[in-house]
């Protein structure tokens, strides 16, 4: 997957700090705040956006949450709001959105 920048400058300090990086140059934890600076946020979902994501793939939440590698339980309580997916799924959510289940099949 592509990288998403905040900016075309932002991504070019990137890219050029990543190439210091492999080079050894900086280490991890100086790499991880550029990342933190240039690379745009994974954006949080709505109850009803994921909802929406699952139906528009036309999977039941036990077949989708099979693809995320979650619970069906789990599914059902982001889809009422009881709980905010975060991390990996989070952005795996993200990933289905753009792209469709096909993507992390």
């Amino acid at each position: 997957m592509s990288k998403k920048y905040k900016s075309e400058a932002m991504a070019a300090i990137h890219e050029m700090m990543g190439d210091l990086h492999t080079g050894g140059v900086i280490d991890k934890q100086t790499m991880r705040r550029f990342d933190d600076a240039c690379l745009t946020p994974v954006r949080a979902l709505k109850p009803k956006e994921i909802k929406a994501i699952r139906e528009r793939e036309r999977v039941s939440q036990t077949v989708f949450a099979n693809y995320l590698n979650v619970t069906s339980s789990l599914v059902s309580k982001w889809e009422r709001g009881e709980k905010r997916p975060s991390g990996a799924s989070l952005k795996l959510l993200s990933l289905v959105e753009k792209k469709g289940l096909a993507a992390v099949a």
